[in-house]
């Protein structure tokens, strides 16, 4: 089982490395890959050294599956390239997620839309993954009408440029801006370039990959995405609106028996979802669950994971365990 991991270097394409070795992906040979000035370097992996390599020699020695987190750029050049060699692509980017011949997943609500056809596989935005994992199992219980989110991302989501930035802010040192505006003791409510409707891009993903992730287009979604100055995970509060009533207790039995949720929730002893505690766990944490006594047939929520982890990394060995347990690579 070969494996290339392009964007071996980065935030994530790093996790993407631990994951593997901490799950004991089966990994015969891994072929790292990154940009122009990491050639040559190695990285160590399971006790052994892989020296960066090209795309083009890494399609040479033909991975069976390839796991990208490059950027959208990179993808929609070399993904396609892999896959005419017949190479698995799960990519990390938004490139492909709303390509309607692509497939868009999460292993614990959809990784059976997989088939051996699909040569390029769209991991989900980190701030929609860990929502859906939650929301899909009230879905299909009580049917979910709308949906109001609004999101606490941690830093770790923008890259290193942003962690250095809050790092030196906290030095006080001056250095590379990663925001417009400093993150030490601020919240910037802007995730994204701004679209013609006033919302950011990321949250247009939450609506969008949402819907086709969950497989209804008839969920109502709005989003408000807010970086904040913390590491460890992106943090949501979600208000859900449903056609049938629940109760509560139901709410919480149901999450706690979904596969890749925990749930927190214990307001007497102070015991709810926070960064600090998802931080390199892959779990998908809720808490905070309580009725919403201003309309009918809504709940609020509070939903928190590891945005490197659950929210990238794992999320995409999760597909490439899929696949192999299925034999569909």
């Amino acid at each position: 089982m070969k494996v290339a991991v392009v964007g071996a270097t980065g935030l994530v394409g790093t996790m993407m490395l631990r994951v593997l070795e901490e799950r004991n992906f089966p990994v015969t040979e891994l072929i790292p890959v990154a940009s122009e000035k990491s050639l040559g370097k190695e990285i160590l992996f399971k006790g052994k050294g892989y020296k960066i390599v090209t795309p083009q020699d890494a399609i040479a020695k033909k991975p069976a599956i390839a796991l990208f987190s490059a950027g959208g750029s990179t993808s929609l050049e070399l993904a396609p390239k892999f896959a005419a060699a017949g190479i698995t692509v799960i990519d990390n980017s938004s490139a492909w997620r709303m390509d309607k011949t692509k497939k868009l997943v999460v292993p614990e609500v959809n990784a059976d839309v997989l088939t051996k056809e699909d040569k390029i596989i769209a991991n989900p935005n980190c701030s929609t993954i860990q929502m859906v994992v939650a929301l899909n199992p009230l879905h299909k219980k009580y049917t979910i009408k709308r949906v109001v989110v609004s999101t606490y991302q941690s830093v770790t989501g923008t890259g290193k440029k942003a962690v250095d930035q809050l790092m030196n802010e906290r030095k006080g040192v001056k250095g590379e801006m990663a925001y417009a505006y400093p993150i030490d003791l601020n919240v910037i409510p802007q995730i994204d370039v701004f679209m013609d409707n006033g919302y950011t891009k990321e949250e247009m993903k939450m609506v969008n990959e949402t819907k086709k992730i969950i497989g209804d287009d008839s969920i109502l979604v709005t989003a408000t995405t807010v970086r904040i100055p913390v590491m460890g995970g992106h943090s949501e509060s979600v208000n859900i609106e449903f056609t049938n009533d629940y109760s509560v207790e139901d709410v919480r039995n149901l999450l706690s028996s979904t596969e890749g949720v925990v749930v927190v929730d214990d307001i007497k002893n102070l015991k709810y979802p926070m960064p600090k505690d998802a931080h390199n766990r892959d779990e998908v944490f809720v808490g905070r669950i309580r009725r919403d006594e201003s309309q009918p047939k809504t709940l609020n929520m509070w939903i928190v994971s590891d945005n490197l982890r659950k929210g990238a990394a794992t999320n995409a060995v999760q597909i490439a365990e899929y696949l192999i347990k299925n034999k569909i690579v």
